[in-house]
């Protein structure tokens, strides 16, 4: 089996522990704690007022200078040395993980995992959405089952914007300057102990690129940083901000993911076995690689076939704005200076970067990954039809279906997640191939009244803290007193909940609840049967329309008709989205079919018994069983959009009005919604394995990074399921 593999860093000096407590440090720089949350509460416990406003370990480790009661609180010392046991037993070598009992002597190296943005919890950052928490749930899922794996993306200084709606209801950003020192980031040492930093040239000069680690369980995430004082200050705002507009800066961003990356690995001494580019963003990975290989004398046509041949490439959107493409000559420009030494031909990279419409004026990076890897996947069975049709005159092979998934010890709420304890779950070992380990199987044995307990605790959870949100929002907007009074009073765990949180693009659809505002006041307050629904997301800072469909939902939730029923959460992150999924009680997803690639928040509300109302796009089209929740409309598609929409909102407020909220209300004579906790069950039992990134790694694994590793033979996929 090849070893996982480690990474050397420069010693952390802020920190002064006592010697009794210094495996509080090693925890503390391991972002295992970001999916226990027993370990997060023993952090919390040191300094709670440190652990509110930062909520990293690092931080709260900082602040605190007195030890001395800790340290004659023998309770604290008993749970400080049961989670460092934990940890440690953890971080071991994974032995009898699921990689090494089916394919440990399968890699002799491990597996590098490239990605433009890493969401692993919200002290750090580095995320947009749903592809940089889709990267983050796969190096958790890479840590539980030990497979030898090792990720690299960037550094934002400045992460992503930080979101806030004024009064008027228009988006307003504001970006982070994250500090270094009270997060879980290492400086990583070359050989000789220094601080590593790897060049990447660029026009006129070449810019010198540090190295961070941050330790997520057993894998190691590289972060590389342009911001050091090695650089002129035109170039140390390179990697500042995720998703930068300009384009030029994009692409000098996306040169040093690629090539930066590559060469940081290779000063590490890792050799990877298998490479994967999750999007087309780190592209130039493979032009360095080919790169390499033109150096040292074989010719560049053979040098990308030799690369193909170990890498393997995700394709995450069939929205054309989501695969990024440059001007041919701003990418002559910008990249020739570090392939021309070598003697790679730009132009004939460029050749292999045409996409499907053969536009010999733009760099298509989806097009040249295509080309120049080996196997390529869609993240839903859906998405992998729409790939292929959109990609056929590129892709030699067909585009695999591999389904995502979701990190179910980083979504579940603590109330849900005891539930799966009591039948035996250990969701640090999710595995299926041993029937003592299928514990969704078990699910019946929970009684109804401890899941609805559960699941209305959970609902609570979500409303004490949605409503300090929409206090300090309606403040700041200028609210009376009496107004922010009314605050207490809103998301009634009695009331029905429904909650849309997502990335708010004009194809998701976020207003189509709105296109009948009378029918939808009436559902609302209604007197016996009330109806509430909370909204979050964000739009691109460059995403007008989306910015807008913001603007409009905000104004009405605002309006006389619809105040107290619906409500705007700003700032959605990932602590936002762990509240929503775990707290409504239904998770509604309206996308233009089939727009939306695959979706991931609605497997997390479905994990925590939330049942998904959802158009069949995405996972949602094979998750649906036909009673685990309900489908919008159904698998036609009508080419006049409008009406389309016209007629999912009227299948929308049917599903509403006829079966979801009479469901819900339906009580017995102990108050139990007897059919809805049989819903609720279904939702968990159909997801919390099947939609899992246990499952969709293993088929990573088995269809993708073995082939390319060993040159075997691509399996026939099997995929998560095919449709009911």
């Amino acid at each position: 089996m090849a070893s996982l593999p480690s990474i050397p860093t420069l010693p952390v000096s802020t920190l002064r522990l006592p010697a009794q407590l210094h495996g509080l440090q090693r925890m503390a720089y391991d972002l295992y704690w970001a999916w226990h949350p027993s370990t997060r509460a023993l952090f919390s416990r040191i300094d709670r007022t440190a652990w509110r406003r930062f909520r990293s370990p690092v931080a709260v480790l900082q602040a605190h200078t007195d030890w001395s009661d800790l340290l004659d609180d023998s309770d604290f010392m008993v749970q400080y040395r049961r989670h460092l046991a934990a940890y440690d037993e953890y971080r071991g070598n994974g032995k009898g993980s699921w990689f090494a009992r089916h394919h440990g002597d399968e890699l002799e190296g491990p597996v590098a995992y490239f990605c433009a943005e890493f969401g692993l919890h919200e002290s750090l950052g580095i995320y947009s959405g749903g592809l940089g928490v889709l990267a983050g749930d796969h190096c958790k899922a890479a840590s539980d089952m030990a497979l030898p794996f090792v990720a690299v993306g960037l550094f934002y200084r400045h992460g992503y914007f930080r979101q806030t709606i004024d009064a008027d209801g228009h988006q307003e950003h504001a970006y982070p300057d994250l500090d270094v020192s009270h997060l879980p980031l290492q400086r990583v040492a070359d050989k000789d102990g220094d601080p590593l930093v790897v060049p990447v040239e660029l026009p006129g000069r070449t810019v010198q690129v540090a190295v961070w680690l941050v330790q997520v369980g057993r894998v190691p995430l590289l972060l590389l940083d342009t911001d050091t004082p090695l650089n002129d200050e035109d170039d140390r705002p390179i990697t500042h901000i995720l998703y930068v507009r300009g384009r030029e800066m994009r692409l000098h961003q996306e040169l040093v993911l690629g090539v930066g990356g590559v060469r940081a690995l290779r000063a590490l001494g890792i050799e990877p076995a298998a490479w994967h580019l999750n999007e087309g963003h780190s592209a130039f990975l493979l032009v360095e690689r080919a790169r390499e290989l033109v150096a040292r004398g074989v010719p560049l046509q053979d040098a990308l076939a030799q690369v193909r041949e170990h890498s393997v490439f995700t394709i995450h959107t069939p929205v054309s704005a989501g695969n990024e493409r440059f001007e041919s000559d701003l990418v002559r420009r910008v990249a020739s200076p570090f392939l021309a030494p070598s003697g790679v031909d730009i132009e004939r990279i460029l050749e292999v970067g045409r996409g499907p419409d053969g536009d010999q004026g733009q760099f298509d990076m989806t097009g040249f990954s295509l080309r120049t890897t080996r196997v390529a996947n869609a993240v839903s069975q859906l998405h992998a039809e729409t790939a292929n049709a959109t990609w056929r005159e590129i892709v030699r092979e067909p585009i695999l279906g591999i389904t995502n998934g979701v990190h179910p010890g980083t979504w579940l709420g603590g109330p849900i997640r005891g539930l799966y304890g009591l039948i035996g779950a250990d969701l640090d070992k999710q595995d299926d191939d041993r029937p003592r380990d299928r514990f969704w199987d078990r699910l019946p044995r929970i009684s109804d009244e401890k899941l609805w307990d559960a699941h209305l605790e959970q609902k609570l959870e979500l409303a004490l803290f949605a409503r300090g949100r929409l206090r300090n929002q309606w403040a700041r907007h200028g609210e009376p007193p009496s107004e922010l009074a009314e605050v207490e009073h809103l998301l009634d765990p009695s009331i029905l909940t429904i909650g849309f949180a997502r990335r708010f693009a004009t194809y998701k659809r976020a207003g189509l609840l709105f296109t009948d505002e009378e029918r939808l006041a009436r559902l609302l307050w209604d007197e016996e049967h009330p109806v509430q629904i909370v909204f979050a997301g964000k739009a691109h800072p460059a995403d007008r329309p989306g910015q807008g469909v913001i603007q409009q939902i905000f104004a009405r939730s605002r309006s006389q008709r619809l105040k107290g029923r619906v409500m705007v959460l700003e700032d959605y992150d990932i602590r936002v989205g762990r509240y929503l999924v775990q707290g409504v009680d239904v998770w509604l997803n309206n996308p233009r079919r089939p727009l939306e690639a695959s979706g991931t928040s609605g497997m997390k509300a479905a994990m925590n018994g939330v049942a998904n109302c959802s158009v069949l796009d995405g996972w949602w089209d094979e998750g649906w069983t036909g009673d685990n929740g309900w489908a919008i409309g159904g698998r036609e598609t009508n080419p006049d959009e409008a009406a389309q929409d016209w007629a999912d909102a009227q299948s929308l407020y049917q599903l509403l009005e006829q079966e979801v909220v009479p469901r819900w209300y339906d009580r017995d004579a102990n108050g139990l919604p007897r059919r809805w906790l049989g819903t609720m069950r279904k939702s968990m039992a159909s997801t919390v394995w099947r939609f899992s990134t246990a499952r969709m790694l293993e088929e990573y694994v088995e269809q993708m990074y073995l082939p390319a590793a060993n040159g075997t033979a691509v399996p026939e996929p099997v995929g998560a399921a095919a449709r009911p």
